[in-house]
């Protein structure tokens, strides 16, 4: 019984491991479905994502009538460029 025990401990051991290493070179990402309330009353909304690598990104946030680009890596948060609320609609109809 107690072999039963080690050997299961020893799969479950692996797999942390090896989700951990996926995800450690960006192969996975792991995000539990979660219910969002609409985007409506809310003064701070994510756009859009884009990953440039397993641990920098950059996120497009509409904050206050601004669009905010921020750039995520493991070194922190910083603000790339602040862009009028407009910007997007004007690149697509140009």
């Amino acid at each position: 019984m107690l072999q039963q025990f080690l050997a299961v401990f020893l799969v479950l051991g692996l797999l942390v491991g090896a989700l951990w290493l996926a995800r450690r070179k960006g192969f996975a990402n792991v995000r539990l479905p979660l219910v969002r309330p609409s985007a409506a009353g809310r003064n701070m909304q994510v756009i859009e994502r884009v990953t440039l690598s397993a641990q920098h990104s950059l996120h497009l946030v509409s904050l206050g009538g601004r669009l905010i680009v921020v750039g995520v890596s493991p070194g922190g948060v910083s603000r790339v460029a602040v862009l009028p609320a407009n910007a997007i609609e004007e690149r697509t109809a140009s």
